[in-house]
């Protein structure tokens, strides 16, 4: 009889994206077969506690108004809030790490934003010489700072937007001159945080008056902030998974996020994952079978030009002329069953529960160490 693969799903978290967290590792560990995995939860607080979990994840959601978190309750919880469970676990001091970590086969780290997607948390199973799910310690760091993102990207020759990047240092003594330079982009203007996910801190600027108020509200989330200039066209998106054998990264189908902009400015966080009327998903695209195929290829190049393993979904926009231009490549994309990059994959013949397995053996066949 078979081993089981001794999984540590590692979820939570210090970031913003905290809840967002949760809610994609229960799925991800309703989905894992009971016979092939043994699934030992870890959950980090927001405060950096590590805890460890006897039984499952209790179910989370982002509905209903309430946003799931981890706690250390009575010394010895985690609580889901707005689920009404709980699970047995061992409290850890901050700081401190769950032995668990070196007696299991894989991580799957479904941690999402600062101190979990970008490198962080890589490095430290880098350290402990664990394989673990997803990219590495630099692709993981690249893909989580929209600045060096974009620069790593152009210095491939792959398209993006103008943009200005304001760090904190600039914005203190030199305002009036970020705001000045600002005014050489074209409205509308996107104002976001440069290391955040999930849109959170994102506004939207219509009038450069606003522009100051907005770099405020993104500091709130990151010190350093983008400004990228709106660009028109259809927001598509395309989920890469890297390839077996050192074969090539493959595309899937390529979907399509569609804003009720009556409701809704743009994507943002109520739009993903709180509201069931501002936005939807299409998957598969319906787009010419010659512009799918160059999202395809752009959304490979991408994941390639960063070095990313395992898995990455990649946003572009889509004009009427088809021409393809990079908004972002997340390296820990949402991963819940009803999220944009599973069920591309489950439109391009992958089900979910296969694609879990794929993302575990592609982590376990990765060489470790400098690669």
């Amino acid at each position: 009889m078979t081993p089981k693969i001794r999984v540590a799903l590692l979820f939570g978290g210090r970031s913003g994206e905290h809840p967002v967290s949760i809610v994609t590792a229960a799925g991800v560990m309703g989905a894992m077969d009971p016979e092939r995995y043994d699934v030992v939860p870890i959950g980090i607080t927001r405060t950096g506690q590590w805890v460890v979990g006897t039984d499952n994840l209790a179910a989370a959601a982002l509905t209903g108004g309430t946003l799931p978190e981890v706690t250390s309750a009575s010394g010895a919880e985690v609580v889901f809030a707005g689920s009404g469970g709980a699970s047995s676990l061992q409290v850890l001091e901050p700081g401190q790490v769950p032995v668990e970590l070196g007696s299991v086969d894989v991580v799957f780290p479904v941690l999402h934003g600062p101190f979990g997607e970008d490198g962080t948390i890589q490095g430290l199973l880098e350290l402990a010489d664990v394989p673990y799910v997803g990219a590495g310690v630099l692709a993981s760091a690249v893909g989580m700072d929209k600045e060096f993102m974009k620069l790593v990207f152009a210095g491939r020759g792959l398209p993006v937007g103008p943009f200005l990047t304001v760090r904190p240092r600039e914005w203190a003594e030199s305002r009036a001159d970020v705001l000045a330079a600002a005014r050489e982009l074209s409205l509308p203007l996107f104002v976001k945080p440069a290391r955040a996910g999930s849109s959170l801190g994102v506004t939207r600027v219509d009038s450069y008056d606003d522009l100051e108020s907005a770099v405020e509200e993104a500091q709130r989330h990151d010190p350093k902030v983008l400004i990228e200039q709106g660009l028109e066209g259809r927001e598509i998106e395309c989920a890469v998974l890297g390839g077996r054998g050192g074969s090539a990264p493959r595309a899937s189908v390529p979907g399509e996020i569609v804003v009720d902009h009556d409701q809704a400015d743009f994507y943002d966080f109520e739009a993903k994952y709180v509201s069931a009327t501002e936005a939807r998903t299409e998957a598969p695209a319906n787009l010419p079978a010659e512009v799918a195929s160059r999202v395809q290829e752009v959304a490979v190049a991408a994941f390639e030009a960063i070095g990313a393993e395992g898995l990455s979904r990649v946003d572009v926009f889509v004009t009427e002329e088809g021409d393809v231009t990079i908004n972002e490549i997340n390296t820990m994309p949402g991963f819940t069953p009803i999220s944009m990059y599973p069920k591309m994959w489950e439109a391009s013949g992958l089900s979910y529960a296969e694609l879990i397995d794929e993302l575990i053996a592609l982590a376990l066949e990765r060489p470790r160490g400098l690669r």
